[in-house]
């Protein structure tokens, strides 16, 4: 162990308190940086434009009608169908398309505000005085804004900026570079006068996929297809109008698309009607022409049980022909260029199950590409692989009514040849009668086809008029009351902890980034060198802060410091004391003359030397002339050192020596013999000598006096010594090139003293309080 241990073990813990004291001497900034934080918050609160949101819930139907959930053999089928369909359908209520066309319908193009001086509320629903109607709109518009000031009743103004553009009437359309429009005045816009409202023209595709973006789409539940819409507006009202229209427009563009199919269909009946209309009228006309010729009103026709047989084989011959009409005209239709993508008519009782599957892919297909080319171009690989399967089963449908028609021409010549053997029987009747059977059979495929066809229509019609939407709706769509954003107890809360974090981040960055010793645990981390005491910081402006009457903290803690000088020489001889630091401007000659008057004012004699001879500041500090001094001693030896002591204007017990003039060579006089000669002339007329050397941090002039010291005392300056320089006092402690070496804290405040600080319990230095460990426990092991 060291002579002079004042050391605490390097394993101690981590001082809480003393690092929680470190941040509350700031305690003024926190309060500043929460207040600033909390007032910031609080005008943001006051100025910015609240959010709210809107929500709906809608139930997905599924379009079999099936319900194969119920199902203990297809629940893993039925699950994975209404996830997919649920899927597809968020993504079709999500398209930007979709939401263009709720936006138009409700008149988005124009937005109006009100006109504040912080933040403009948007006028949605009849709160804006105006309305503007846009006749023609350009890209260039898009996004443009301007003011109208309503004048009177009949008349407004328009502003650009700052500046007045033009002056219209109500009612007259304006047009403008970028397109044309009309403002229209409310009923009761007299009563507005004056008011200015802020129009701005929309980009309904940008605004689309703005709403698309902050569409929320939810599954409700996993095990049921019940969607949850939610969306944020700073308007509840126009926020409830969009998912309202969505849900509108959703639900028709599906039922659209249904009756697609259907549409179709009753075009294609009703043009083979006016055909077959035509046809029947014709033949009409014939037997009408024919019985006339003949001079006919009835035929008694009597061809007994060949007659009939006959005639039930041309009705069943009659059937095959509508058939194999109708199978042709779809033929005709699927051949058409102008047919490829359209779609192939059903429910046209056609009992070919095969025929029926590839006709219903075909338009399911043809749907499928519609789809696609809402949001994309007919180049796009999706479409083309739509084209190529169309392609495909238009070909199979080809094939398949050709094999349809040859199978039923096959029935027809075993049909038609069973009629003429039947019909050979009856030849005997009249040609007459023949004639007028054969325009009869004709008038009946007719009437059979002509009413087949107006049924089927009406069938069509029918399922148009009642084809049920895609959706259901559970709750119509709802504001909440309160906003969502901002929230008050959020911001405020971001707010504190603001305000207490950028104080503590700045607090903690300076002291990062300053290197100078702030506390007492910097020097003793960074040597093992015994610490003396600290000095409070001076704030007088004066050299001598000591006197009998002086009851400052300062004067107190060299008090202090001087017991503890005592104690440290453990009753040997402490007569010659060595100041130094590691550069200038650390306190060494404020702390030599301070110590020594310490000393003074107990009965002791004491002259303090200043050695430092190349910024030599001791008689300086206390008004005494420098002209002769050290210097002259040491290169003359005529000088006496009588005629070198000084002694203090405020205090006439302390000598000093001073310097003397700068010599050119500092360090080889430091060398000298006579330095040890003038010591020991000193101590026999002096108890005590102080030597205010220079820094030994800087100049080795220092080191020359170790062999004549009794103790050094290395000056430590908080906020001034840098942290790197304590090694130089680690060095001279381990290495022993000086004595006794122990340091002392200069220029102690409330800031950086509270790891070390002594007090005194009678009311002196209100920048200390009294340590719970007590002064004993501070300086331990004074003596080996």
């Amino acid at each position: 162990m060291s002579e002079f241990d004042f050391q605490e073990d390097s394993s101690e813990p981590l001082d809480i308190k003393g690092l929680v004291m470190k941040y509350l001497r700031y305690w003024y900034l926190f309060v500043i940086g929460v207040a600033l934080a909390l007032a910031t918050a609080h005008l943001y609160l006051r100025y910015s434009t609240p959010v709210y949101s809107v929500k709906a819930t809608i139930l997905i139907k599924d379009e079999s009608g099936a319900d194969l959930a119920s199902s203990a053999m297809f629940a893993d089928m039925a699950l994975m169908k209404s996830n997919k369909t649920f899927s597809n359908e968020v993504l079709v209520i999500k398209s930007k398309g979709l939401m263009e066309r709720v936006l138009s319908e409700l008149g988005l193009e124009v937005s109006y505000f009100g006109e504040g001086r912080i933040k403009s509320p948007e006028l949605y629903g009849g709160r804006s005085p105006i309305e503007v109607v846009i006749a023609d709109l350009d890209s260039a518009g898009f996004g443009r804004s301007f003011v109208i000031e309503v004048e009177d009743n009949n008349t407004f103004s328009i502003f650009e900026g700052e500046d007045k553009v033009s002056t219209h009437k109500f009612g007259e359309q304006i047009k403008k570079k970028y397109g044309a429009f009309t403002v229209v005045a409310d009923s009761e816009v007299t009563s507005d006068k004056g008011r200015r409202v802020l129009v701005r023209f929309n980009d309904l595709r940008k605004l689309a996929a703005k709403y698309s973006s902050q569409l929320g789409v939810k599954n409700v539940n996993e095990y049921a297809t019940v969607m949850e819409l939610s969306l944020t507006d700073p308007v509840p009202a126009k926020g409830k109008d969009i998912l309202n229209k969505l849900i509108e427009v959703y639900n028709r563009e599906s039922v659209y698309e249904k009756n697609q199919a259907v549409t179709k269909t009753i075009e294609f009946i009703d043009d083979r009607l006016v055909y077959l209309t035509q046809e029947l009228s014709d033949v009409e006309k014939e037997v009408v022409q024919y019985l006339q010729e003949n001079k006919m009103i009835d035929v008694a026709a009597s061809g007994g049980v060949y007659s009939s047989t006959a005639h039930e084989y041309n009705q069943q011959v009659t059937q095959n022909e509508i058939r194999l009409d109708i199978l042709g005209s779809i033929e005709d239709y699927l051949k058409k260029d102008e047919n490829r993508f359209e779609l192939v008519p059903t429910s046209l009782d056609i009992a070919d199950p095969t025929l029926n599957g590839l006709i219903a892919n075909f338009n399911e297909l043809q749907n499928q590409r519609q789809r696609l080319l809402r949001n994309n171009t007919e180049t796009n690989p999706l479409v083309r692989n739509v084209d190529e399967q169309l392609e495909t089963l238009r070909f199979n449908i080809l094939e398949n009514l050709q094999n349809i028609k040859n199978g039923l021409l096959i029935v027809r010549r075993n049909l038609q040849a069973s009629a003429q053997q039947f019909e050979s029987q009856v030849r005997k009747v009249p040609s007459m009668q023949r004639d007028l059977q054969v325009i009869g059979r004709q008038q009946g495929i007719k009437e059979g086809l002509y009413l087949y066809l107006l049924q089927k229509r009406e069938e069509a019609a029918l399922s148009q008029a009642i084809t049920p939407s895609n959706s259901r709706v559970i709750d119509s769509a709802t504001a909440e009351g309160s906003p969502v954003e901002p929230l008050a107890t959020n911001i405020y809360l971001m707010a504190l902890l603001a305000g207490l974090a950028i104080p503590f981040a700045g607090i903690f960055l300076r002291d990062m980034l300053n290197d100078t010793v702030q506390e007492l645990r910097d020097v003793e981390k960074a040597t093992t060198t015994p610490i003396l005491g600290e000095i409070g910081h001076n704030g007088s402006g004066k050299m001598l802060v000591i006197s009998e009457q002086s009851r400052s903290s300062s004067a107190e803690l060299f008090r202090l410091l001087r017991a503890n000088l005592q104690f440290a020489a453990g009753g040997k001889e402490n007569k010659v004391i060595l100041i130094t630091s590691s550069m200038s401007g650390e306190g060494k000659t404020f702390f030599s003359l301070n110590l020594a008057a310490s000393l003074v004012m107990t009965g002791k004699k004491v002259v303090v030397l200043g050695f430092d001879l190349r910024k030599p500041k001791l008689t300086q500090g206390v008004n005494l002339p420098n002209n002769i001094g050290i210097t002259n001693y040491l290169i003359s030896d005529t000088v006496l050192i009588e005629s070198l002591i000084q002694f203090v204007p405020e205090m006439p017990e302390l000598a000093i020596i001073g310097s003397g003039p700068i010599p050119p060579n500092p360090a080889e006089l430091m060398l000298l013999p006579k330095i040890g000669t003038l010591l020991d002339e000193l101590k026999a007329n002096f108890d005590f000598i102080i030597l205010d050397s220079s820094p030994v941090g800087q100049v080795a002039d220092t080191l020359a006096l170790a062999p004549y010291i009794d103790s050094s005392l290395y000056i430590v300056r908080y906020n001034y010594t840098h942290k790197k320089q304590l090694q130089i006092i680690d060095d001279l402690y381990k290495s022993r090139k000086l004595k006794h070496p122990m340091i002392v804290l200069n220029d102690a405040k409330k800031g950086n003293s509270y790891g070390y600080s002594y007090g005194y319990g009678y009311g002196y230095g209100n920048y200390y309080e009294e340590d719970s460990k007590g002064l004993g426990s501070r300086i331990r092991n004074l003596v080996k």
